[in-house]
């Protein structure tokens, strides 16, 4: 593996507020978020890109699941869904936002204003809804 962040991450060397883990992808909340409950999913494998990527299915069926979570665990509208592919892609391993949304939640364009979390605990419970209703919904 390379030595990025979501690597890291991945490998359990830097802490992060895990929603879910199997052996195609960890899902884990965004340490800077567009809105509270911002979930990134990354593939295990390295990758940067999604053409990198071998076998997008079982990576995209992870980004459903969580997508789902995010709207049942937090009671969101929707989501919004993105990834970049190098130009502006923070760090080099394929990851996909999925980003809770509500009617008037003024999130306008791509312009991405980040929060934070008032504490860890804070972040736990929100990584806690997701993952929850992750184990609730049928895979």
């Amino acid at each position: 593996m390379s030595a990025d962040l979501f690597c890291e991450i991945i490998a359990g060397e830097r802490p992060a507020h895990v929603v879910d883990s199997d052996d195609v992808a960890v899902s884990f909340l965004d340490a800077r978020p567009v809105f509270k409950g911002h979930v990134l999913v990354v593939p295990r494998v390295h990758v940067e890109t999604l053409t990198d990527l071998p076998d997008v299915g079982p990576f995209f069926e992870r980004v459903r699941a969580v997508a789902g979570a995010v709207e049942e665990g937090l009671q969101a509208g929707g989501t919004f869904v993105a990834m970049n592919n190098r130009i502006s892609q923070s760090v080099a391993h394929l990851h996909v936002h999925v980003v809770p949304r509500n009617k008037k939640d003024g999130l306008r364009g791509f312009f991405w204003p980040r929060t934070k979390y008032a504490s860890a605990e804070e972040a736990a419970s929100y990584a806690g809804a997701i993952a929850a209703a992750l184990r609730r919904t049928p895979e």
